[in-house]
């Protein structure tokens, strides 16, 4: 897709990142700049916070993985990444009970009070891992929609996303976020309506093709599927963005939003994913996934859908770089609890996110296996700790972590070419299978771990 105009999309991006500078003041105070909350020190409302809720979930990444799965799986594909998005009702019960049984502000609190430094080292290490991805993710989006990596329009894409994101995010840090996150969701849906609209309307849509597109029970886009049933209790809690989320509101307003961001955007994703599905069954020879959707729909609706994956990257990244400053130094304490200490941790996660779409991988989907992989370290926190109110030893924790982290580098490494251990084992050749197993072994060994590791004697509310 390299002859897309590119001073258009970006032109288009300029115009919204213009009209969210209108309508978020600067937050200069901590409150503002951290919290989210308006110069009245009011905490947004339902409207607000599910519209923020999805924006920062239907992200650039996602959208494209689900085009992906989509495409080459089907509509077994579309679904497994849909259910991903069952995230917002296992986050919002996880952040319930977090406050109003157990009492505390934010989750690192939580697992000091269980596990001391062990608990809270393991979790910043892997949310600012997770946080640095999505800066990655999202540039690495832009780049692949305007060029192929390396061209001087894949280049200027992600320095022109990134500069223009940088600028706007520091401005307000999350009340920003947030009062912007409505606007640009409201342009994203139109969008992508217009875009299901041309696909629908296209002679060649089949809904009964589009359903019967994944007929093999040994579809990796099956597999795929019960991955994400396995993940999807753990994912939202290694998600600082969702998760600051549930903590700034009441209850009630915490409760709707979390629902009605899940339906939302679940929907939202499966009609991307339906958009690769659609895609797959008419491509030809060895196309991808945006060169068959541009010869199927024409330039308008591939520059529809270029600005899309461009507003969702950067409605994401402001998310993801105000979650960042809070996690920084709110949560981890490491500086002042300033604006200004904020907008310099949001510099250094920009030019990390740079220095990996430059350095590092392109594979897409890798992150996401990889790091809900990793956070399957706090699915037995959740059941043992959150939900169950048990007492656990310090080393379950511990060892939870250490499975979830060599799971995750196992798959990696699988997957990257470097080891072929589970790809020796029967009927082991795809990497979903190889993702399949690693998860279902790593949650294996952190539940085996805190059933091991209960404090027998103590059990509390």
């Amino acid at each position: 897709m390299t002859d897309l105009p590119l001073g258009l999309v970006i032109a288009s991006l300029v115009v919204i990142a213009g009209l969210s500078l209108a309508i978020a003041p600067r937050a200069n105070t901590a409150e503002g700049f951290f919290g989210g909350r308006n110069a009245a020190g009011t905490p947004p409302g339902v409207l607000v916070l599910t519209m923020s809720q999805v924006t920062t979930w239907i992200f650039a990444r996602s959208l494209l993985n689900a085009g992906i799965l989509g495409y080459y799986f089907g509509i077994a594909g579309a679904l497994a990444y849909t259910v991903y998005y069952g995230s917002f009702l296992t986050g919002w019960l996880v952040v319930d009970r977090l406050r109003f049984r157990h009492g505390v502000s934010s989750i690192q609190s939580f697992l000091h009070a269980r596990f001391g430094f062990a608990g809270t080292a393991c979790f910043n290490v892997l949310v600012s891992l997770r946080l640095l991805s999505e800066v990655f993710a999202n540039l690495l989006v832009v780049g692949i929609v305007f060029g192929v990596a390396g061209s001087g329009a894949y280049t200027t894409a992600i320095l022109a996303v990134a500069l223009v994101t940088f600028l706007y995010s520091m401005h307000g840090g999350l009340r920003a976020s947030l009062r912007t996150d409505l606007l640009q969701m409201s342009v994203l849906v139109l969008l992508l309506a217009a875009l299901l609209i041309t696909m629908v309307a296209d002679v060649r849509f089949d809904p009964g093709a589009i359903l019967t597109s994944s007929p093999e029970p040994g579809n990796p886009g099956w597999i795929l599927l019960i991955v994400a049933l396995l993940q999807v209790l753990s994912y939202p809690m290694h998600d600082p963005v969702m998760m600051d989320r549930g903590f700034l509101s009441d209850r009630e307003t915490t409760r709707k939003s979390f629902f009605h961001a899940f339906w939302i955007s679940a929907l939202c994703i499966l009609v991307f994913g339906v958009l690769g599905v659609f895609a797959g069954l008419h491509r030809s020879g060895e196309e991808e996934l945006l060169e068959t959707l541009q010869r199927l729909l024409g330039a308008p609706a591939m520059v529809a859908l270029a600005i899309a994956l461009v507003i969702s990257a950067a409605s994401t990244m402001d998310s993801t770089l105000s979650s960042a400053a809070k996690l920084a130094v709110v949560d981890m304490g490491l500086g002042r609890r300033t604006a200004a200490t904020g907008r310099l941790v949001m510099s250094g996660f920009m030019t990390g996110g740079l220095l990996l779409v430059f350095l590092g991988s392109d594979d897409l989907f890798s992150a996401v296996a990889v790091s809900g992989n990793a956070s399957l370290f706090l699915a037995p926190v959740i059941i043992f700790c959150v939900l169950g109110g048990r007492r656990v030893h310090r080393w379950s924790l511990l060892t939870a972590f250490v499975a979830a982290v060599g799971g995750a580098t196992l798959y990696f490494l699988e997957t990257s070419g470097y080891l072929n251990v589970l790809g020796q084992l029967p009927g082991v050749s795809h990497d979903y299978t190889k993702l399949l197993i690693t998860s279902a072994g790593t949650l294996a060994a952190g539940m085996a771990a805190f059933a091991l590791g209960l404090k027998r004697d103590q059990v509390h509310a």
